[in-house]
């Protein structure tokens, strides 16, 4: 059974959310900073998988700069592959992402088995971003139990077995209401 990996960004984090925010990273101190090869970075961004959002390439000898939102995405995009997601299916997976209006993969928390890779947006909504943004069925257990728990009815308190035969021996016999010859007509 494949183990499932969680890529979370600690989305807690006080980002900058503009890129005029920022100075911006070239190209070594992305690689130093997020562990990635020249080669990965440079095919991603030339498929459109990274886009460095201070500033593009604009012809030869021209420098990308990335900002930190970026290096974020860069580092979710290493662990992914780390956790063996194919370059297809990254492309795939943040090309759905961009669809479903998330551009930003700073700010989202993705899971994988090494091969799909899910967006959780909630404890109970789960994307299937290879599926075209498919919703994945997710029962979070906390929930189900504090419903039935709710749905229960007040428990009466334990009796005593022993009690409650010793209480019946000294109660009354019930009589019948029903007269006799009507009982016997029946």
């Amino acid at each position: 059974m494949p183990q499932t990996t969680w890529v979370q960004t600690e989305i807690d984090l006080d980002l900058p959310t503009t890129p005029a925010e920022e100075e911006g990273y070239g190209r070594a101190e992305v690689l130093r900073i997020t562990k990635v090869t020249y080669r990965q970075l440079d095919h991603w961004t030339r498929q459109g998988i990274v886009v460095p959002s201070v500033r593009s390439a604009s012809g030869y000898g021209s420098r990308r700069l990335y900002s930190f939102r970026d290096l974020v995405a860069i580092r979710v995009l290493k662990r992914l592959t780390d956790a063996g997601v194919s370059l297809q299916n990254l492309r795939r997976a943040v090309e759905t992402l961009r669809r479903l209006g998330e551009p930003d993969l700073a700010s989202t928390v993705l899971v994988t088995d090494g091969h799909t890779v899910y967006q959780c947006r909630s404890g109970d909504e789960v994307i299937d971003l290879l599926q075209g943004g498919q919703v994945v069925v997710a029962i979070a257990i906390s929930a189900a139990v504090k419903e039935l728990r709710s749905a229960l009815p007040t428990p009466e308190p334990a009796v005593d077995l022993a009690e409650h035969r010793e209480n019946r021996r000294h109660r009354p016999a019930l009589r019948s209401t029903v007269p006799p010859a009507a009982a016997s007509a029946g």
